[in-house]
């Protein structure tokens, strides 16, 4: 394996499946085989997962709500999906520790840097939950701060698209796939591939980021194998 130690990033809206929202069973089922499949080869795996299926703090805020409370009701949307992916997972026969950034003990441990490299290195994924438990930061943020904590290789981040084009190619016909770009060209270009804080920390730490249709069959073993699937960000 070329990576031992990654960081999954998933969208909460990746959840969704084909429904408007919530959780597709199916779907967290196709992910949970997947993610046991590169844990069977001994790859170490933490994950941040998003909670745009269930709430999204910026959508409440433009509504009159306050954004702070928002972004808190996102932060729980994430610990919803992480239960979710959780219990995917250990149905698929993988230890899955569940860690969150905000203090729910009856439902899952706080973040504690070093119980959760201890986890890894015993074999379990670690779910990371809560966001960075701070208003104003997105999952992207959190997944690039605990993929530095933890010292992960990679951040990987599963999209429903297989990489990062010159515009959106779900709109335009005649977008272009970057295989590899350095950090300082998708500044430059102005492409989206994460939020402006998550990804200027990601380069400050000279973390790769991979991204990639986490929904086709196989491919999260093929990006961990180290095969030239979506587009690789780096110095």
């Amino acid at each position: 394996m070329k990576y031992k130690r990654i960081l999954l990033k998933l969208s909460g809206e990746a959840l969704m499946g084909n429904r408007q929202y919530g959780i597709d069973p199916d779907r967290l089922a196709e992910y949970a085989n997947d993610i046991k499949t590169i844990t069977d080869q001994g790859v170490e795996v933490a994950i941040v997962i998003g909670g745009g299926n269930i709430f999204r703090g910026v959508a409440g805020a433009s509504n009159g709500m306050d954004r702070v409370q928002g972004d808190h009701m996102g932060m729980l949307a994430t610990v919803i999906n992480g239960l979710a992916l959780q219990s995917a997972l250990e149905n698929a026969g993988v230890p899955t520790r569940l860690q969150t950034a905000i203090k729910i003990n009856e439902v899952a441990e706080p973040f504690i840097r070093r119980k959760a490299m201890r986890h890894l290195e015993k074999g379990r994924v670690v779910i990371f939950g809560g966001g960075t438990g701070n208003p104003y930061f997105t999952t992207d943020s959190a997944a690039v701060l605990r993929a530095i904590e933890i010292e992960a290789d990679v951040i990987l981040k599963g999209t429903r698209v297989d990489g990062i084009y010159t515009s959106d190619p779900e709109k335009d016909a005649n977008a272009i796939k970057f295989d590899h770009i350095t950090f300082d060209d998708v500044l430059r270009k102005g492409l989206k591939v994460m939020d402006t804080t998550a990804f200027t920390l990601s380069q400050e730490n000279e973390l790769p980021i991979i991204v990639f249709d986490m929904n086709k069959k196989g491919n999260l073993l093929k990006v961990v194998s180290g095969e030239k699937i979506g587009t690789k960000v780096n110095l």
